[in-house]
């Protein structure tokens, strides 16, 4: 029996989401109860109205979008893509493409009803932040659906319906009730909450609270 259930809300182009996935993976790491803790991933959107451009880089729509000078961005990105490399993530801002995750979060909806949720995560922010996918585009979807084992047909038949659209809007919504600002957040046991890509030691504490604490209540 699971003892330690962690909610996790975040964006698959959100770079401290995918920070704060292996911080929390190296706090689970030193945790001696390991087993005992389920981690599910919840659907969020940084930007819902994003949509590519193939004419403009990402710099570009980051810099328009913000309403920032260009170098300023460049900047920017760069002390993320180092914070990044820190937990041996490789970030390629110069090639990465800003795109809709709306998709994306259905087909995780889908993966995490047939058990592959976490493999699907994973992918999912690898292909953005690291081979730099278009991740709105649904034959990138499918093929990488395909790669963690999920069923290319359904895969296809969930992008060209409308499934899974209420379990994404769901998870935005208590988001939305549970007051979070920015992503990544973090949810244990529906009683503590962590926010942004804390340190391992950070993540570390709050498994050993709660713990604790399901320990003295059993």
């Amino acid at each position: 029996m699971d003892l330690v259930k962690i909610e996790i809300w975040s964006d698959f182009v959100c770079p401290f989401c995918y920070i704060g996935k292996r911080k929390l993976e190296q706090a689970l790491e030193k945790f001696p109860h390991r087993d005992k803790v389920e981690v599910q991933f919840k659907s969020y959107q940084l930007d819902p109205d994003a949509k590519y451009d193939p004419e403009l880089t990402f710099y570009e729509t980051f810099s328009k979008l913000k309403g920032m000078p260009l170098d300023q961005v460049k900047v920017m990105n760069e002390q993320v893509r180092q914070h990044a490399e820190q937990v041996g993530l490789t970030y390629h801002f110069d090639t990465m493409k800003y795109a809709n995750t709306f998709d994306a979060h259905r087909v995780a909806q889908y993966a995490k009803e047939n058990g592959k949720g976490d493999e699907w995560t994973e992918r999912l922010f690898y292909a953005h932040f690291t081979e730099s996918k278009l991740i709105s585009d649904h034959e990138t979807l499918i093929n990488l659906a395909n790669e963690v084992g999920l069923d290319e047909s359904e895969v296809k038949d969930v992008l060209e319906t409308n499934k899974f659209t209420e379990e994404v809007e769901a998870d935005i919504e208590m988001a939305r009730n549970i007051g979070v600002q920015g992503v990544p957040f973090f949810v244990f046991n529906r009683k503590y909450a962590v926010s942004g890509a804390q340190p391992t030691e950070t993540f570390l504490a709050a498994l050993e609270k709660v713990w604790e604490e399901e320990q003295q209540e059993a």
